[in-house]
């Protein structure tokens, strides 16, 4: 009788384990069915219901451009914060403590357009960026002449140390003044102090708008790069075949950092050559120039030319001593780089002397061209000095009155070398 009491409680139990696992499976998946997202496109996304009423209208004018009021203002872009983002506590992550999770989130995912910032579930706006204020600066070289412009060269530069070539790209030209109507000009390249060899460009026709898209190769050892120099002139090509010289732009190579890997891309206004004969023993053009505030003196040797060389070869070289005197007291000089031997060498080097404006009566500039020479010793091709009327006369006294009436102004001029003192 026990064993039948028995049996019959079992039998109850299991059916009641049975029908509650039963109950539990139909539960879960119940409500894994109620609770599937729905993915219906909706008409118009909607806006999510914890914004504050002033980003809720501003959301919609963003969002219904057929309703946006006109305005002349650029539309500007919503900035959102991912809902990856903005559901954590802005902490200190460097202690590397436990971010903390939001038990409640701001908003929950809505359905809609892909194409709509609202798409991203839990992502809310929090203002807005001007496209405006993060355009590229223009470019104003090709319409921002100087007054007394004569033209503007672009070209490119890179140097390939393996083959130890130096690629110029002639790029275009803007604004020539040609003596004609019309304009028909082509470039001669130089790489200096060779000023026997040189590459030519073709000739574009009545334009003063070239544009020259043309490569070029200069064979340069490495151990010289820097010493040499790019020299550009632009000539015009009239109806009788006759070259006219347009202008020149010059580019030292020494302050350049030239690479395969990037291609240095350069512009320079062309400048009017001398066409005066040089003096006997050559001239140099440099610019002076006094700040009163600083109490500074600054030269800047720019160029020599019509050098009368002891030594001919491209293995010599040329440098410029500057002197700074007070009533011919030495004080102080500097030196420009040295420029493998040419008589027409380039530096643009600038030095500055501390000269106190009352000394400007009686301080003065010696600027000696010299030729280097066997050991440590140099041979003196010429010299000029400027200053007050105490030492000047004619062009150099006229350069230091220009200087000292054009305060912070540089004032650049051509100067004839003299014969060294015996």
């Amino acid at each position: 009788m026990s064993e039948q009491v028995a049996a019959v409680a079992g039998g109850v139990i299991g059916g009641i384990l049975l029908f509650t696992l039963i109950g539990i499976a139909l539960y879960l998946l119940w409500k894994k069915l109620c609770f599937l997202p729905s993915y219906e496109e909706l008409a118009n996304p909607v806006t999510p219901p914890c914004l504050e009423p002033s980003l809720q209208e501003q959301n919609f004018t963003q969002s219904s451009p057929a309703i946006q009021p006109k305005s002349t203002r650029t539309r500007s872009v919503p900035f959102i914060i991912p809902p990856k983002i903005h559901a954590r506590d802005w902490i200190n992550l460097t202690n590397e403590e436990p971010i903390q999770e939001d038990n409640e989130l701001c908003m929950t995912p809505q359905s809609g357009s892909r194409s709509s910032f609202h798409s991203l579930a839990g992502a809310y706006v929090i203002g807005s960026i001007n496209p405006e204020l993060y355009k590229d600066p223009e470019d104003n070289s090709e319409t921002n002449f100087p007054e007394g412009n004569i033209g503007r060269l672009w070209f490119s530069v890179e140097y390939e140390q393996e083959t130890e070539r130096l690629l110029v790209s002639l790029i275009k030209a803007r604004n020539l003044q040609a003596p004609a109507d019309s304009c028909s000009p082509f470039v001669k390249i130089y790489l200096l102090p060779d000023e026997r060899r040189f590459l030519q460009s073709k000739t574009k026709r009545k334009t003063p708008n070239p544009h020259f898209d043309e490569n070029f190769v200069f064979q340069a050892s490495s151990k010289t790069l820097h010493q040499r120099t790019l020299k550009f002139l632009v000539f015009h090509t009239d109806k009788q075949k006759r070259h006219h010289l347009l202008g020149q732009a010059i580019l030292p190579l020494k302050n350049e950092t030239l690479t395969s890997d990037s291609k240095l891309v350069i512009w320079r206004d062309l400048e009017a050559e001398n066409l005066e004969p040089p003096s006997e023993y050559g001239d140099i053009q440099f610019s002076l120039s006094y700040n009163d505030y600083l109490g500074r003196l600054t030269v800047v040797v720019l160029r020599a030319r019509g050098l009368k060389l002891q030594d001919e070869s491209l293995t010599t070289s040329v440098y410029v001593k500057v002197s700074l005197m007070n009533h011919n007291k030495f004080i102080k000089c500097k030196k420009t780089a040295a420029v493998l031997g040419s008589p027409n060498p380039v530096y643009n080097e600038s030095f500055s002397f501390k000269t106190d404006q009352k000394e400007l009566d009686t301080a003065s500039l010696s600027l000696s061209v010299l030729q280097k020479a066997e050991g440590d010793k140099s041979h003196q091709l010429g010299r000029v000095v400027v200053g007050p009327y105490m030492y000047t006369r004619g062009r150099e006294l006229e350069h230091w009155n220009e200087m000292t009436s054009k305060p912070k102004e540089l004032v650049k001029r051509w100067h004839a070398l003299a014969a060294a003192p015996s």
